[in-house]
């Protein structure tokens, strides 16, 4: 099974750069199959990562980065992969 992981801050307006500064910094305990940075408007960041494990699986997450670098709580998902049946 694939469990994606989505975690996603909003930077403090003009900390866009710094938080994605501190996002590439940031060293798991396990390496994930796959991890991806993205930003959006309004410096928000999100870092996706793929596991092959099952969905409740103890797995390494990126921690809360400072106060002076967000402008909210960090948001946090957990999703698992499912097949898609062809129509017939």
């Amino acid at each position: 099974m694939t469990v994606a992981l989505m975690w996603e801050a909003r930077a403090v307006d003009g900390k866009g750069p710094e938080l994605l500064e501190w996002v590439h910094a940031q060293v798991l305990a396990a390496e994930p199959e796959r991890r991806e940075v993205l930003r959006a408007p309004q410096d928000r960041v999100l870092v996706l990562t793929w596991w092959d494990e099952p969905f409740d699986a103890d797995l390494p997450e990126l921690p809360e980065p400072a106060d002076h670098l967000i402008s909210r709580a960090v948001h946090r998902w957990r999703f698992e992969s499912v097949e898609v049946t062809p129509a017939p």
